[in-house]
């Protein structure tokens, strides 16, 4: 189902959406297209206007119909990685002189592509918090264009009302951004609730296995998607078929995997809720989370990422991630293996010493899908 009934849940949408069965093979999977380029039949006579694999490939449109099936959206668009989407949106958005409001608790690659790539270029930023709806309006400026949004936040899962800020937005004149690494488009749906744009790492859930790098951009307006979609062949910062493939075949599974992501990380973050090694478990699934409340608003479940404060300050939280057996020591997350990381010195390093420093005692759990009675006994071994 190339362009799928978009009253069919969510499921059966993700293993049909963007491909129909190949009308001369019958195969169900779209293939491969290792090709760079494609044969012209006359000077511009293009076949389904293909004619070069940076502007357009059949397995990267597969995986870009998925994508837009799945978010809700008229437009997908897959890039090399969370990054270069990232990149492409602020390039097509944005100029030298204008302002955007950020989160100051924004995962740390996107601080650093913000503050030292894109401030020299002449773009200014305020941090906000994403929870305080007063903050963020009176960040905005004249100059303001975008408000930036992760939620859950990255490490410190906060959640910012997307329906709010989208209204608050809309009021200005601003356009609303929200990163949907952690939620997935199975647990949030950013553009039903006001949201302009929606951009992914399809690294982390969306691919699923950890074994490629990709990015995506989603969003039901023609004219945001015709701009990012210039810079994402003017810049040619593509996924390759291979990588297409790869993220299309992840996205089959997601809901069947994130099911299992939540199940695993409402028992563990129950469990080390108890825990005296412990001084804070941040889980919106948690009633006491500040943000409970909107999470179980927007979102159908709260998610696989945990991060969790220790009483023994950055040397306990260092002797866990060092002594996590099931918990593998790396960085990335929403993998179908669990891992473990220390923030301050891993995926946040760039942002030390700034507004957006991450607390030394902070450990980050990306939960996997393996038995959940395993995965406790690990922690409880690492904190031991």
């Amino acid at each position: 189902m190339t362009d799928p009934d978009a009253s069919l849940a969510f499921e059966t949408r993700a293993i049909h959406a963007g491909y129909d069965p190949d009308p001369t093979t019958g195969a169900v999977i779209p293939p491969i297209y290792a090709t760079s380029t494609y044969k012209q039949d006359g000077v511009g006579g293009l076949r389904n206007g293909y004619e070069y694999s940076r502007s357009a490939n059949p397995t990267r449109t597969a995986l870009e119909g998925a994508l837009a099936a799945l978010e809700g959206g008229a437009h997908g668009l897959a890039f090399a990685s969370g990054l270069a989407a990232e990149d492409a949106i602020l390039r097509a958005l944005l100029r030298p002189g204008d302002h955007l409001v950020f989160p100051n608790d924004a995962y740390g690659g996107t601080f650093r592509l913000v503050d030292k790539v894109f401030k020299p270029w002449g773009l200014a930023y305020t941090p906000v918090p994403v929870t305080d709806l007063a903050a963020i309006e009176a960040a905005i400026t004249p100059a303001t264009k975008l408000i930036w949004l992760e939620t859950p936040t990255n490490p410190l899962l906060n959640v910012a009302d997307i329906a709010a800020v989208a209204a608050l937005a809309k009021s200005h004149g601003v356009l609303v951004v929200v990163d949907n690494t952690f939620a997935s488009p199975y647990l949030q749906q950013p553009l039903s609730l006001g949201a302009d744009i929606v951009v992914h790492s399809t690294t982390k859930y969306l691919g699923g296995h950890s074994d490629v790098v990709g990015g995506a951009v989603v969003t039901d307006s023609d004219d945001l998607a015709e701009k990012v979609r210039f810079h994402q062949n003017a810049s040619g910062g593509v996924p390759g078929p291979f990588d297409s493939f790869l993220t299309h075949r992840g996205l089959k599974t997601l809901a069947v995997r994130m099911d299992r992501h939540c199940d695993n990380a409402e028992a563990i973050a129950a469990h080390l809720s108890t825990h005296p090694a412990v001084s804070q478990v941040i889980y919106p699934g948690l009633a006491s989370h500040s943000s409970h409340e909107v999470a179980a608003r927007q979102m159908r479940r709260f998610g696989g990422m945990i991060s969790v404060r220790l009483r023994g300050g950055e040397p306990a939280a260092l002797d866990a991630v060092a002594r996590a057996k099931i918990f593998t020591l790396a960085e990335s997350l929403g993998g179908v293996e669990s891992l473990i990381e220390h923030p301050a010195r891993m995926t946040h390093a760039s942002v030390a010493g700034t507004d957006l420093e991450v607390p030394a005692d902070l450990i980050r759990l990306s939960v996997g899908i393996e038995n959940v009675a395993d995965l406790i006994a690990d922690l409880d071994q690492a904190l031991a």
